[in-house]
């Protein structure tokens, strides 16, 4: 990892925890329509929510990878069930929004991302629905690449060629770092990017799978790894 240029980096699960943050955000979210819309939630649970989430991806395949547009539609598709029009959409999904982005980023995270812009190009990568701005780390990126905007989620290829192309190095000078094995590490290296594996929790690597350039435990470890691998 001697000649690396630009870094993307995951996002969810890798500068926070994001899984419990989900979580709130869908009780606020089913509060908020039993507040103002009971019809929706007098209709339906949390467990029918989920399951006509399933069936619009059923239905859009195409759009799987869209977040947004899958949590959209449903909300619409619940207003519309319960007899409400659908302009409480934008109101609906900025409740989610709030509390999703309300995250606690790992107390490394800004020191080390602070001194790896200073070298490196970092492009942050995301499947989810992040906001950088709300979240307070816009500055220690240079651009951001959404499956939203890719047009495809790790770990399809598509989404790290955008990511490339956003870092303006060649694949094999751009480290990809994300904590998930197949999604960030295998999606990255079958796309021609080294990569980092960040192991908060001690797993053991799969066996079956690959192995990263590199293993962290979080990415306060990436510049002494960088470092190391330069001399």
């Amino acid at each position: 990892m001697d000649d690396i240029r630009a870094i993307t980096m995951d996002l969810d699960d890798t500068l926070w925890e994001i899984h419990p943050v989900i979580r709130r955000a869908e009780r606020s979210l089913y509060s908020w329509l039993g507040e103002n819309y009971p019809r929706i939630t007098s209709m339906f649970s949390r467990q029918a929510m989920q399951k006509l989430r399933e069936d619009v991806v059923f239905e859009h395949p195409e759009q799987a990878h869209d977040f947004t547009f899958l949590r959209r539609t449903v909300i619409g598709r619940l207003g519309v069930a319960a007899g409400y029009e659908e302009d409480f959409v934008d109101d609906a999904m900025a409740v989610f929004d709030e509390v999703r982005n309300d995250v606690e980023i790992f107390p490394e995270v800004r020191p080390a991302l602070e001194a790896l812009r200073r070298n490196y190009k970092l492009i942050a990568v995301t499947n989810g629905m992040a906001n950088l701005e709300t979240i307070g780390i816009h500055d220690l990126f240079h651009d951001l690449v959404s499956a939203r905007t890719a047009g495809a989620a790790k770990p399809a290829r598509q989404i790290f060629d955008a990511a490339v192309r956003a870092g303006g190095a060649a694949a094999h000078q751009t480290l990809h770092v994300g904590d998930h094995p197949e999604f960030d590490v295998i999606g990255a290296q079958e796309a021609g990017l080294r990569t980092v594996w960040v192991n908060r929790d001690g797993r053991d690597w799969p066996d079956e799978l690959p192995r990263p350039d590199g293993i962290v435990s979080n990415v306060g470890e990436l510049r002494a790894l960088l470092e190391a691998a330069g001399r």
